[in-house]
């Protein structure tokens, strides 16, 4: 079983900075893509930004030039730099990765907990 454990979440002023990290432990054979979505109140999860193992990227137009996804395979790890940050940007964070786990021949969808990222103005 894989588990996804994330870093990173907080409180910070309208235009600061966060980093948050997500990390995958267990029997992992590969990882495809991973990346993070994001949840408010009231509104449904929606995806912020993506990256496959090769390099791709792909960023939500509300992010774009602000954030920025990057990963360590070796780490089996996930970050996501947060600058210029917004009071519309508050939500729960969530990672999320495409994972092969040892002896399996399907890939399944991995969820972290969430973590909390609040923009004050």
């Amino acid at each position: 079983q894989v588990q996804l454990v994330e870093f990173g979440g907080g409180l910070v002023q309208a235009g600061g900075s966060l980093r948050l990290s997500c990390a995958a432990f267990g029997s992992i054979f590969r990882i495809n893509s991973m990346g993070w979505y994001r949840q408010a109140p009231g509104k449904q999860r929606e995806l912020v930004a993506g990256i496959i193992s090769g390099g791709s990227t792909n960023y939500a137009d509300s992010v774009k030039g602000r954030f920025t996804i990057s990963r360590d395979n070796a780490k089996n790890t996930v970050y996501l730099q947060m600058n210029s940050l917004k009071p519309e940007d508050t939500a729960v964070y969530y990672c999320n990765a495409e994972t092969l786990a040892n002896g399996e021949a399907l890939y399944r969808d991995s969820w972290g907990q969430g973590t909390q990222v609040t923009v004050s103005s």
